[in-house]
């Protein structure tokens, strides 16, 4: 079984996990509410008869009266209690997120290691690896300049278990945080997902675009060039 089989296995049952602790998130919500506006409304209540009470003169001011009923504190206890639980089990979900997560991260970082092994013993042989399609790439690597490693067969994966993702190739507007860590691309400057494609340009500032944001719908054949490069490249011919 490959890596990619085996996170979509592992993945598979992470919608129904995460599913069914929201579902006891909801349940203690609602029981945290429900003790709240009992707790309110009786600490109100006591509050007005403490105050009827200092007004008629039946209660001092400083008298030990002064403060809220046994009920009212262990309600206010069990709320908070209530609460801890709900922060717990969402830590719980971040963090069950948070392993495939890293999970992905390993087995890519593992997955552009040996891809780059095959690149450099295929370069010690004198013969370049071939892409998809037959044809041999140039000799510009898919790692892309400064170690910012980025893989098509990678990108397919996420896009594959993310299809939300996918449906939408031209924004990344997620309510989830984005690891500040992660390389961005294209012209709109977000991190890698759906199809994307390289410029064959060696020194392109940007060298991986997201289909949607330049207008391509499947992989060129043969070279390809952003437009700024490609504005370039007709402008040093013109010299």
């Amino acid at each position: 079984m490959s890596f990619l089989e085996e996170f979509q296995a592992n993945l598979e049952s992470l919608p129904n996990i995460i599913q069914r602790k929201y579902a006891i998130l909801r349940d203690l919500d609602k029981s945290l509410q429900v003790i709240q506006q009992q707790n309110e409304q009786r600490c109100g209540q006591e509050l007005e008869n403490y105050k009827r009470g200092v007004r008629s003169g039946a209660i001092m001011p400083d008298s030990s009266l002064a403060k809220y009923s046994d009920e009212a504190v262990d309600e206010q206890k069990h709320a908070v209690r209530l609460a801890d639980e709900k922060v717990a089990l969402a830590v719980q979900v971040y963090d069950l997120v948070d392993s495939h997560i890293q999970q992905l991260d390993q087995q890519m970082k593992k997955f552009n290691e040996d891809l780059q092994r095959e690149r450099d013993s295929s370069a010690a042989t004198g013969s370049l690896p071939s892409n998809n399609d037959g044809t041999a790439k140039s000799g510009r690597s898919e790692s892309g300049r400064g170690g910012r490693k980025k893989t098509r067969l990678g990108a397919a994966a996420v896009a594959s278990a993310a299809p939300a993702v996918a449906a939408n190739p031209t924004s990344m507007d997620l309510d989830l945080p984005v690891d500040p860590n992660e390389p961005t691309y294209c012209l709109c400057n977000q991190v890698s997902y759906g199809d994307m494609v390289a410029c064959d340009n060696p020194d392109c500032k940007i060298e991986w675009f997201h289909f949607g944001c330049v207008g391509v719908k499947e992989q060129p054949k043969g070279k390809w060039y952003c437009s700024d490069c490609a504005g370039h490249q007709k402008r040093r011919k013109g010299k």
